[in-house]
């Protein structure tokens, strides 16, 4: 096959990283998922497809946490730690809040009861981290999904509602109902901030990794986040010069 797989068998873990064009010209690739698709910002096909990779990944039994994470995120911590952090955690990390406002429940379609009520509608990243439980409810699910699926559509993002409201309906003791990857949305606007090669150093590192204050397994704990986002491609070369001893393994 031609797309990057980058793998850590030690560790268990496992991370393919491919393009449209290599989807769209490999056979086993397309075969798997019966059909490639285009998949479009802001419209239900995106949340289609997460989906899809959630059950892709289900089909081998030694998968028990699953993370979606966009081009724009970086690691903030090695492989070891990575894992042993949602490892022995036994909850999820989808974060789901109740906003009032217009991009909360400002998208809510009346059309949605009684499956979907607005007092349970919520929102949260798109971007998450589930295990194995979560993820099979998660894909096997056809009650709510369709109703998301059918009546959220632009300015509702479907990615961005459905699995925060599955979970806090459905299962809200599976999930620590937090994020694990850092954004900057202090500027306001549809998207997080976005860093470029003068914005990193090692004190904004530290920032992402160690200023904040969260549970984590019952304690309060500094180290909240995994991943961050959003980082443009000019940002690489200054990020590998401080990531790459912690992706060697020394976290420091």
């Amino acid at each position: 096959m031609s797309f990057d797989r980058l793998c850590m068998w030690t560790l268990g873990l496992c991370i393919n990283i491919l393009s449209l064009d290599e989807i769209k010209n490999d056979y086993e690739w397309t075969n798997l998922f019966c059909q490639w698709q285009l998949v479009v910002w802001g419209a239900p096909s995106l949340m289609d497809a997460g989906k899809r990779l959630l059950a892709n990944a289900l089909m081998d039994l030694s998968n028990q946490r699953f993370v979606l994470l966009s081009e724009s995120c970086i690691p903030l911590f090695g492989f070891r730690t990575i894992y042993d952090y949602l490892m022995n955690s036994s909850t999820s990390f989808s974060d789901s809040f109740d906003d009032p406002g217009y991009d909360a429940r400002g998208r809510y379609c009346p059309k949605m009861r009684p499956i979907i009520d607005i007092t349970d509608w919520r929102k949260g990243s798109q971007w998450f981290e589930v295990h194995r439980e979560l993820a099979i409810h998660i894909v096997s699910d056809t009650k709510y999904y369709p109703i998301v699926q059918h009546y959220c559509t632009s300015p509702c993002f479907a990615e961005e509602h459905f699995i925060p409201t599955f979970v806090h309906m459905m299962y809200p003791q599976l999930s620590s109902n937090s994020s694990i990857t850092w954004v900057d949305w202090s500027r306001g606007g549809p998207h997080p901030r976005t860093f470029g090669p003068n914005d990193i150093t090692e004190a904004f590192l530290n920032h992402m990794r160690f200023g904040s204050t969260c549970v984590y397994v019952g304690n309060i704990s500094n180290m909240c986040f995994l991943f961050a986002r959003k980082f443009h491609p000019s940002a690489l070369k200054p990020l590998l010069l401080l990531l790459s001893p912690l992706l060697l393994g020394i976290d420091t």
